[in-house]
């Protein structure tokens, strides 16, 4: 079983960067990881017991995944799981969580955990599948932060006038 927890210093207020994570409309102008995401029913970001399908982007194409949201409490921690399967990842769960530095900063936290599949190829697949999922995951923050460097005054105003629904 792969498992990592990457630290990522973030150039805007908590509740910003979980913002522009969680909320589709601005996700998917910044994540490298995704072509299309959304969450089943169509509401306008996850919340506990939210199912979310995303499909893969780039080199990654072919990858989709569901998740179930089993934690959102926003602005400062969301985490996830994956329902069923989807090749390379027999399980998959990933949290994340965001701390303010007082400064307009802040620390996001993301932890990861998956097993590879089959199991009897799982000692072969998983150390290069971990490898391109934390390449891939430095390479998705860094493009997060620099999205946050332009757009964080954006988001901060849109988030004035979103309704706060408890999600």
């Amino acid at each position: 079983m792969a498992h990592r927890r990457f630290e990522f210093v973030m150039p805007a207020p908590e509740g910003v960067v979980f913002d522009a994570f969680h909320y589709h409309c601005w996700r998917l102008r910044w994540d490298s990881l995704v072509r299309a995401t959304r969450v089943q029913g169509d509401a306008p970001c996850p919340f506990v017991g939210a199912v979310t399908d995303s499909a893969g982007a780039g080199a990654l194409r072919r990858l989709s995944m569901t998740t179930r949201f089993v934690s959102f409490e926003r602005p400062r921690v969301a985490a996830a799981m994956m329902i069923g399967r989807s090749f390379p990842f027999r399980r998959w769960a990933a949290s994340m969580q965001h701390r303010s530095d007082g400064a307009g900063r802040s620390l996001m936290i993301y932890t990861y955990t998956f097993e590879v599949g089959p199991r009897p190829l799982r000692w072969l697949l998983e150390p290069p599948v971990a490898m391109v999922f934390d390449w891939q995951t430095r390479r998705r923050f860094a493009r997060l932060r620099s999205f946050l460097q332009d757009h964080a005054g954006a988001i901060e105003a849109w988030r004035t006038t979103v309704a706060d629904d408890g999600r």
